[in-house]
């Protein structure tokens, strides 16, 4: 009962905030004073405005009690507004600049896309499942895996699906090495040399050295910060038969943090179906969404098996088992046959441990708590830009994940501020690496999968203090 007391008296005062009734800077009630006026205990009022200070809404003040924080709008532009010359060298340029970085000893990195910490993943449950599974199984690791990987782990991947809207079956999946591997596995079976594959910009900046690898070509799509893939501009290039292919992230958009609303995904899919065009869905934060019931997946509205879906559970339970899996709808046999020939299978030993632990009901539990702590660090970082970056500044508000793109006025450019803020040990992922030329030079994405610790808060704010001063032109 008090957790729900708590609770209520959270989600009331964020929805105050959230529309506005609660103006950044305005003070809250002393803990005594609202306890006193709600006749609530002392306890439920304390651990209410410690989730909302969580989720980064309000700001404890020395003597003064609690304010609404500094609150950030949200960016409205698109590619469409932005047009851009298409040019790789720069982009691939600053992408090893930041790899290089990121290697540094001592760095404090706000740029990699990799929870880190105890609290992210449950390692020593894991760990041992797996040790539980060797030692009943020693054989196991003496024989090759199945072509399509653990039927286990299929059979839970086939389970679990229906959460998103995903009704499939084992012999349409096959496991992979992370997403990556998926993602390369469902291109070469659906292109050829020279073909133009349609992808979201900004996009997640892996696809393009990927694509290159493969002899295609990149057609950027306009993609809106709140509401993703912009279907329009899809339908045109279709009429136009302009794309052998396409690539999106509906679901948790990397690096936006977006979901695309059920009709726009109704939508795409009725096209791809319509035109014949394979679409690869990469779902790998869609378990990640912060709303329950989660949001479908593209997949759940295919009728004809031209959208394939990729994912892994790099994110959500164990990054170095690199354990992804492809859902390859009508080309689910060209697939099997690509990762034989490429990589053979999966570890059967690390799919069992996997299946072990989602068949004991911890997975589900595991991500709740998950998609609670990533919604709350990355409110808590938006809280920390607003009060640290230039005026002027927008961010998104994800729904879902761990990620945070932030737009700073247009004379910044991020990677002079990338420079300016290694030199002071904080690497952040520059705007320009996830379009090519100079249409997002403006803007960082921030990861919040990190204990958000006092060097964490000293980084967030030495990157907003250039940021001031080279707005200002002042030397930094």
């Amino acid at each position: 009962m008090a957790a729900n007391l708590y609770q209520s008296l959270a989600d009331e005062m964020a929805d105050a905030i959230h529309s506005g009734r609660l103006p950044a800077g305005t003070r809250l009630p002393s803990l005594r004073g609202l306890a006193t006026q709600r006749q609530l205990s002392l306890n439920t009022v304390i651990a209410a405005y410690r989730q909302l200070e969580d989720a980064g809404l309000v700001t404890p003040r020395p003597k003064a009690g609690f304010v609404v924080s500094p609150r950030l709008p949200e960016p409205t532009r698109s590619l469409r507004q932005a047009p851009s010359l298409a040019t790789t060298q720069a982009q691939q340029l600053m992408m090893a600049r930041v790899l290089a970085a990121q290697q540094q000893p001592g760095v404090i990195d706000l740029a990699f896309a990799g929870p880190r910490g105890r609290r992210f993943y449950p390692g020593a449950k894991l760990a041992r499942s797996t040790a539980q599974i060797l030692r009943r199984s020693v054989g196991m690791v003496e024989t090759y895996a199945r072509p399509n990987g653990a039927r286990r782990l299929l059979e839970q991947i086939v389970r679990r699906g229906p959460r998103l809207g995903l009704h499939t079956s084992v012999e349409r999946l096959v496991l992979t090495h992370g997403a990556m591997e998926a993602l390369q596995l469902a291109l070469r079976a659906v292109t050829r040399p020279g073909d133009a594959v349609g992808i979201e910009a900004p996009s997640y900046f892996n696809l393009y050295p990927l694509l290159s690898s493969l002899g295609l070509k990149a057609i950027e799509l306009p993609t809106d910060p709140r509401q993703g893939l912009d279907v329009d501009a899809v339908a045109a290039q279709l009429e136009q038969r302009a794309l052998a292919a396409i690539v999106a992230m509906p679901s948790v958009h990397n690096p936006l943090g977006c979901t695309m609303p059920v009709a726009a995904k109704q939508r795409l899919a009725a096209l791809v179906n319509q035109y014949r065009i394979p679409l690869i869905e990469d779902a790998v934060y869609a378990e990640l969404q912060y709303q329950e019931p989660l949001a479908p997946l593209l997949k759940s509205f295919d009728e004809d098996g031209w959208v394939m879906v990729c994912s892994s559970f790099s994110k959500t339970l164990a990054p170095d088992y690199r354990i992804g899996w492809l859902d390859g709808g009508r080309f689910a046999a060209d697939i099997g046959l690509l990762k034989f020939q490429s990589t053979g299978a999966e570890s059967r030993l690390l799919g069992e441990a996997v299946a072990a632990f989602l068949e004991a009901g911890s997975y589900e539990h595991h991500l709740r708590g998950l998609r609670r702590l990533y919604s709350e660090q990355v409110g808590r970082v938006r809280s920390l830009v607003a009060q640290h970056f230039p005026p002027g500044t927008s961010a998104t508000q994800p729904s879902g994940g761990f990620l945070l793109w932030v737009e700073l006025p247009p004379g910044i450019d991020t990677g002079a501020l990338f420079e300016q803020a290694l030199a002071r040990g904080v690497v952040f992922m520059p705007g320009q690496v996830y379009s090519r030329g100079a249409r997002y030079r403006h803007c960082l994405r921030l990861s919040c999968c990190q204990e958000l610790d006092a060097a964490y808060v000293a980084a967030i704010a030495t990157v907003g203090q250039l940021a001031c001063a080279l707005l200002d032109g002042a030397p930094a």
